[in-house]
């Protein structure tokens, strides 16, 4: 694999930004959704995607984090707390190897 870059870690937390970005304007039309009582209602189940998907954005961001400040690939997943969401990443890396 090639070396990463001196730019890598300021990098990596311009992307967990983004991400934290995009997880707000996702939890904002959340919240506008649910705000119409009938709405909530009538698509409860889909809108518990929404808490998904935020949740997978935290753990994104926060593992992106973790690689700015130099944690190693294995330590960073290891504290992803979504067991999907780490289980992904660890298949990932054993493809990669």
């Amino acid at each position: 694999m090639a070396h990463i870059d001196d730019l890598a870690a300021s990098l990596y937390v311009a992307i967990a930004a983004e991400i934290r970005d995009v997880r707000a304007l996702i939890e904002s039309l959340a919240d506008t959704l649910v705000s119409d009582e009938a709405f909530a209602m009538a698509y409860m189940e889909q809108l518990q995607t929404f808490d998904l998907v935020i949740q997978r954005a935290d753990e994104s961001a926060d593992l992106i984090d973790r690689m700015a400040s130099g944690s190693g690939s294995l330590e960073a997943i290891s504290k992803v707390r979504l067991g999907i969401v780490q289980d992904k990443l660890r298949s990932a890396l054993s493809v990669a190897a």
